[in-house]
Formats: C-alpha cells, structure tokens, sequence
C-alpha cells in the first residue's frame, strides 16, 4: 500500500495551503502533522530534514521535499495538471506563479499591526482589480476556452481560483467588473473533487486568525 503524503506544516493556511488545494484537487488523500511548539520545528532542523532550515515540509513517494514552488510543480506534474507540452507547461507555471505571488501579499499581511494590515489589504484589492485580475480576464476571453491554458484543466486554474476566493474573504464584490472570471469562478468550484475541498470540515484551512499568527510568532521566534 503507498503510503499517503504527510505535509508538515502549521495549522493555518500560509505557504502550505496551495499544495493542500492541488493535492484534493487531484483526489489525493493526505496526512497532516501540526507544529504547535518551537521544539518540534528544532526537531525537524536538527533531523536535517528542513533542506535550507525552515518549513514547510513535505513527506511523498519516498522523497522528503521542501520549496513550494517545486513541490508544487511535482505534484502538477505527476497528476498530469501540468500541460501535454512544454509550451503549455511554462505557461501555466507562469500563471500560477502570478496568482501566488498575489496570495503571498494576503499571507503576508496578516503578521502586521492592525493599521498596517489595512493599509496593505487596501493595496492588495488594488492590485488584484488594477494588475491580476485584468490579465486573467484578458487570457480567458483571448483564449476562448473554459479553462486558462489548453482544453484541460490544471494547475494554474486551481491556484487561481484560490488566490479569488482569499481576495474575495476582504471584499466580496471583487470581481463585480470580471465577468469572465466570475464563470471561471463557478465553473471551477463545481469540479467534483473541489466542490469536496470546499466543503465545511474538509483539509482547507480558514482565514489566519490571532491565535494562528501568535503559535508562528512562538515557533519561529520573529
């Protein structure tokens, strides 16, 4: 029997919450392990398993991997959500790096003051409606499909329906000028298997919160 993938990581959303999205995406079942205490992360750093010192991690196929971007680029690849050609494939690495990118800025945010994290909240709208949100409008209407890149769904149509459903947890009416995406919207979140990970208790983890940002505070001391 192979052994389920094991994500090491904090009970909250951060870097690790992409790769939850593209393993339920996939039907892959996965184990969690939760770090609640700077010992356990020492654990892990004096274990030599945290590559450059510092989470996330995660335990599949016989391999220890840390990095999002690569792990996330395996998982794609090895659920075929990563193009039939190369040209396909760094297009949808390049899309999903520009949604990450955005979502990284909400993350972010959530370890400022209160006033600061406003303010970067209000510029993280104004990206999303002035920079992000236009171009995959753009792409959608240009490309004429349902889906971002090519006739299948993959990798990139995930992460960006999870960077719009994190933009639209600060304001709901974000897409009220996308009508493009807001189909995409729909019609991604009614994929069997994302319909599942958007379901109350499923693995996806809710807005930070005070208690989350304090236990990441505690763990890696900053």
């Amino acid at each position: 029997m192979v052994a389920k993938p094991k994500l090491y990581y904090f009970r909250g959303r951060g870097r690790m919450e992409s790769i939850r999205w593209l393993l339920a995406a996939a039907g892959v079942e996965f184990e969690e392990e939760f770090l609640e205490t700077r010992e356990q992360y020492k654990k892990l750093q004096k274990g030599g398993r945290l590559l450059f010192g510092q989470l996330l991690l995660v335990e599949i196929d016989g391999m220890v991997l840390t990095q999002t971007r690569a792990i996330l680029s395996y998982l794609a690849a090895k659920d075929n959500l990563h193009g039939k050609d190369l040209k396909e494939t760094v297009r949808i690495d390049m899309y999903a790096d520009g949604t990450l990118d955005l979502m990284m800025t909400v993350v972010l945010a959530a370890f400022k003051p209160p006033k600061e994290r406003e303010e970067d909240f209000a510029l993280i709208m104004k990206k999303a409606k002035s920079r992000y949100f236009p171009v995959f409008e753009k792409i959608l209407k240009d490309h004429g499909k349902g889906f971002l890149v090519g006739n299948k769904f993959s990798w990139a149509d995930i992460q960006l329906l999870e960077a719009i459903l994190m933009v639209e947890e600060l304001n709901a009416s974000v897409l009220s000028d996308f009508p493009l995406l807001k189909a995409f919207k729909t019609r991604i979140s009614n994929i069997p298997t994302i319909k599942k990970f958007l379901q109350p208790g499923s693995q996806r983890k809710p807005p930070p919160d005070s208690h989350y940002v304090e236990v990441v505070r505690n763990i890696l001391q900053f």
